[in-house]
């Protein structure tokens, strides 16, 4: 996919990649746009729009990850316009950011458009789905010197606008119109209306191993969230409704594998990079089967195994949609809650503006935290914060030792993250 996508994008002035979640599209438009960019021009060149913070911030994270020597900006919304404003006038070579804040950058004279060649719609049917539309046809209506476009999706049932210019396409379709190869499909049922106490049977009986629990709302996913809390069963949520830090430290910790359970909406269905989910339960079943193709497509990724729950109650039917009806998964009259994971997350007060990286916060927790190399997990070093699973039996002696130890000749807050 990514080649015949590599080599669609470098022959044809427009091109659609239809691809599965998780697929490899975005170093799929990131090469033929890197061989594309000019070293000798100093503006904006080429922009990608995503439809959600989560997104944008990842087609960045790969792209700095390539080491191209190109400075690149993310633009979202949740923090100050300002801060994105001052970046902007550094001249980025490659711009990302979602509809919205681009459109309020352009509107605010912000942006110098007049070097933009190059333009990606990234998850496209999702940016639709989240009512970006006019904000799009705003964009696309000031970029005069556009060579090429290319949209891309995980939807095959997908009119495109006019507003986007894609006239006469290539279309690489790489989408199955089946569940992935190892994905299995269970019912559970619930014996009342009220599912969350089957919700947690559930887990339980599914142990200590990484789900991500699907609702229709937000306010579901909070009610069930305290349910389980309650019960005294880690969880966190993730949602359209949280403030951006919130959002990213659910992933990271989800991510990590400090917390091992996830409630989400559909916001955390498409284009995240969280590797090696387990379970996908769906608490609430989706009203279309695109929807419901995309939830699952957060496990049993790359010919690996992975299991997706129905929680019905016994009035429930199954959707149109569904048309083999799946096994049921009996549940265990004892529930067990499964323990801790074993990993907590840590929270260092420095990232990437100042100067930190992987390398110095893993010297500074095995040299001086006296961490051996398998009681240390996933690092992630963000703008001005970074965050560090470590095995849990190891917290409270490392906080100690590092009460008083800088960062790079900085002084720095280490504490458990919340």
């Amino acid at each position: 996919m990514q080649l015949d996508a590599i080599d669609s994008i470098e022959k044809n002035q427009n091109t659609i990649l239809l691809a599965p979640t998780g697929s490899g599209k975005t170093i799929g438009f990131l090469l033929p746009i890197l061989k594309m960019l000019d070293t000798n021009k100093d503006q904006i060149q080429a922009l990608v729009l995503a439809p959600s913070r989560e997104l944008s911030i990842q087609i960045e994270k790969v792209f700095k990850s390539m080491k191209t020597g190109f400075r690149s900006l993310c633009c979202y919304g949740g923090h100050a316009v300002s801060v994105e404003k001052k970046s902007l006038q550094a001249r980025p070579t490659l711009l990302i950011g979602t509809p919205g804040r681009i459109a309020d950058h352009l509107r605010r004279e912000h942006i110098d458009t007049t070097g933009i060649q190059i333009l990606v719609l990234d998850e496209f049917d999702k940016s639709l789905e989240f009512g970006f539309e006019n904000e799009m046809s705003f964009i696309i209506g000031r970029l005069n010197q556009l060579k090429k476009r290319v949209l891309t999706s995980a939807t095959q049932s997908l009119i495109i606008p006019d507003f986007t210019g894609l006239n006469n396409p290539a279309t690489l379709n790489y989408l199955s119109t089946g569940p992935a190869e190892g994905l299995s499909l269970k019912m559970v049922i619930s014996d009342s209306i009220e599912k969350t106490e089957t919700l947690f049977r559930l887990l339980c009986h599914l142990g200590n191993h990484s789900s991500l629990v699907f609702c229709n709302h937000r306010e579901a996913v909070e009610r069930i969230s305290r349910f389980l809390s309650e019960r005294q069963l880690e969880n966190d949520i993730f949602h359209g409704g949280l403030e951006q830090d919130k959002r990213e430290h659910a992933l990271i910790k989800f991510s990590n594998g400090s917390v091992r359970v996830l409630i989400t909406t559909d916001l955390a269905s498409r284009g995240l990079d969280i590797p090696l989910v387990e379970n996908i339960i769906h608490y609430q079943l989706p009203s279309t089967e695109t929807a419901f193709t995309h939830r699952n497509g957060r496990t049993a990724r790359m010919h690996a195994q992975g299991n997706a729950f129905l929680l019905l109650s016994g009035e429930e039917k199954l959707p149109a949609y569904i048309t083999e009806k799946p096994p049921v998964e009996p549940l265990p009259e004892k529930t067990v809650i499964p323990k801790p994971s074993g990993w907590t997350t840590l929270y260092i007060s420095a990232g990437k503006k100042d100067k930190v990286n992987k390398v110095d916060i893993v010297g500074l927790l095995l040299q001086k935290g006296k961490l051996q190399k398998d009681e240390l997990g996933l690092i992630h070093v963000l703008d001005f914060v970074s965050f560090i699973a470590v095995k849990s039996n190891k917290i409270p002696e490392l906080l100690r030792l590092l009460r008083d130890e800088p960062l790079k000749k900085k002084k720095v807050k280490i504490a458990v993250a919340r």
